[in-house]
Formats: C-alpha cells, sequence, structure tokens
C-alpha cells in the first residue's frame, strides 16, 4: 500500500486526490493546501485523511511514498525537489516547471535517488487517444 500526500486541492487537486483514493493501492494520508477555504472542502470530501497548511509535515513524514504537487507551477519546481531530497516518489501536475534547466535537475535529482517522476497528463489513457494511437501505430494513418 503507498502511502500518498497531495499538495493542492484548488481547481484540479480533487480530481488527483479522488483517483489516488479510488486506487486500490493507495492510501491518501495527507491534504495540503495554504487556502483555509480549500481545506473546508476538503475535510468536508475526506474526513479520515489529514488536512493541512504545510508542507513540510509531509516532507518530514517518513510514511509517505508518493507526492502528488498540484499548485501553481510557480511553486513545482521547489515542491518537486523537496520532496526527492526527502526521498519520496513525485507526481507533477502539467506543465511540469516553468524551465528546460528545472526539469533536467529534477530528472538527474530523481535519477540519482533513484525515485519516480511523473507529469500528470490528462488524457494520455483515455480511451479516445489509446484508439487514435493504435490507428496510427499501424500504419493506417
Amino acid at each position: 500500500m503507498y502511502k500518498v500526500a497531495i499538495i493542492g486541492f484548488g481547481y484540479w487537486g480533487p480530481n488527483i486526490v479522488r483517483n489516488f483514493s479510488n486506487h486500490p493501492d493507495c492510501e491518501v494520508k495527507y491534504i495540503c493546501d495554504f487556502s483555509k477555504d480549500a481545506r473546508n472542502r476538503a475535510k468536508m470530501l475526506y474526513s479520515d485523511v489529514d488536512i493541512i497548511d504545510n508542507p513540510n509535515n509531509i516532507f518530514s513524514d517518513e510514511s509517505i511514498d508518493i507526492v502528488a504537487i498540484v499548485t501553481p507551477v510557480s511553486t513545482h519546481y521547489d515542491l518537486a525537489i523537496k520532496t526527492l531530497n526527502s526521498g519520496k516518489h513525485v507526481f507533477i501536475e502539467k506543465p511540469m516547471v516553468e524551465t528546460v534547466a528545472q526539469a533536467d535537475d529534477l530528472i538527474r535529482i530523481s535519477r540519482e535517488k533513484n525515485l519516480v517522476g511523473v507529469v500528470d497528463h490528462t488524457f494520455l489513457f483515455t480511451g479516445a487517444v489509446k484508439k487514435i494511437k493504435e490507428i496510427v501505430d499501424s500504419g493506417e494513418i
């Protein structure tokens, strides 16, 4: 069972929390957001999850395996660095970071620490995209 923490419960965060919560191999332990309104919404929907306002609690919790970052892109790099440096896998909402240098740095660190870094691509696994890939791979178009 993977223990998951989600940072960001704004526009897209609830979708990420729902998907991790519904995965049979995952347990959402934390939802973190600076906004009191977002934390209140999270508490109403996920009463069994710790709702917090400080991501440092996540980085120091050794039981957390995966951190999902669903915040404004300007915060992605710093949060991802802290996640990787605390020995946790990272899921980052797109866009991954603001610069190629930042992306290269995160890739290097994840490789050095043997951790997985994933960038969300909303429609990558939908039926329509899978079918299009199948048609293209077949050479039909």
